[in-house]
């Protein structure tokens, strides 16, 4: 169950309600005018709580569960307690969030107004509604939008334009970028420090000055304590909906498409071009100046040092077509067998 001290629902909801929220179709229509005041895990759940089902390995917990409302799949829906409602949807888990979202919309807390902030510089432009915390910096020429949030201890860098309705979380810097509307920055995100360039030279390593930005544009989330580098001259782009999980290195002059994730502790080098709709695993590797084409997937821990087609799903090091990283896999335990014998 969320923690009453941090988290506060809305609601109570009833499950007509739900449906609307997520779309998802109402098993029994004469449950429509049931409540539910709080979600929880299909485990810890009660009468008064909405759960899920997204996961077959979850199916023997989801037919003992005490939740008075689960979301689930049809072909699972068969596996329910008696007494529970459900909401049947092809895609439980999204159809949770969305409800989930109505509980918990976003929160924010230990904000005072930006007028009352002294570490805004006075050529800076803050919008309608945005509110900045104490220990903040916005820079001078900075502009803000309306209803944005601005956490503790954030730096805003001189000339940064940031749309509306954004949130920066504690701690996080932004200098050399333009941020487009929605966009989310989690604690200690770093945006547009200088990418690693350097030129060798007879007396060592010359630095290349990095004298390009970071455009993030609409609707992109980037988890705590990633990194998005400035371009050295061409800009590094992130595309609009792409999420970015925690622990994220992108180099300088990278471009990712719209629609991507990026899991967490992923390295992309320096000019590297990755389409729309690219999933990428954890501790993913790639070599610089690589392209990746539109809807590939690559696996966890695998390492890129070639181009990817489109929707190609790879695997391995060095990135392979994930058949026939399977096959080899087969093949050396085959030979190490026959060597044991």
């Amino acid at each position: 169950m969320p923690d009453a001290r941090f988290f506060t629902p809305e609601g109570p909801f009833t499950l007509d309600e739900l449906s609307r929220f997520c779309g998802a179709e109402i098993a029994n229509p004469s449950d429509g005018d049931r409540v539910f005041s709080n979600v929880a895990p299909l485990q810890d759940a009660g009468p008064d709580d909405l759960s899920f089902l997204d996961n077959k390995a979850y199916v023997d917990a989801f037919a003992a569960t005490r939740a008075g409302c689960c979301v689930v799949a049809p072909e699972h829906a068969g596996r329910a307690p008696s007494g529970v409602a459900l909401l049947v949807t092809k895609e439980p888990y999204l159809a949770y969030a969305q409800c989930a979202s109505a509980y918990y919309p976003r929160t924010e807390d230990g904000y005072i107004p930006a007028s009352a902030e002294e570490n805004v510089h006075p050529s800076a432009e803050i919008g309608t509604g945005t509110l900045v915390a104490p220990g903040a910096v916005i820079g001078p020429s900075a502009r803000v939008g309306e209803n944005c949030r601005i956490s503790p201890n954030a730096y805003i860098g001189e000339g940064v334009v940031i749309g509306d309705n954004c949130r920066v979380g504690p701690s996080a810097s932004l200098r050399y970028c333009i941020v487009g509307s929605h966009v989310t920055l989690y604690a200690g995100v770093r945006i547009g420090e200088a990418g690693f360039g350097f030129a060798r030279g007879p007396a060592g390593a010359v630095t290349v000055p990095q004298v390009g930005r970071v455009i993030i544009e609409d609707f992109v989330e980037v988890g705590s304590n990633s990194t998005i580098d400035r371009g050295a001259g061409p800009d590094t782009v992130i595309g609009a909906g792409t999420r970015i999980d925690n622990l994220v290195q992108i180099g300088h002059n990278v471009s990712i498409g719209k629609g991507c994730i990026v899991v967490s502790q992923t390295g992309i080098a320096g000019s590297t071009q990755i389409g729309n709709g690219v999933q990428i695993g954890g501790q993913a590797g790639f070599a610089g100046h690589l392209s990746v084409g539109d809807g590939a997937m690559i696996a966890a821990r695998t390492g890129v040092i070639k181009d990817i087609p489109p929707g190609v799903t790879v695997c391995g090091m060095p990135a392979v077509p994930i058949k026939q990283y399977f096959r080899q896999v087969a093949l050396v335990s085959r030979l190490a067998e026959k060597k044991g014998k």
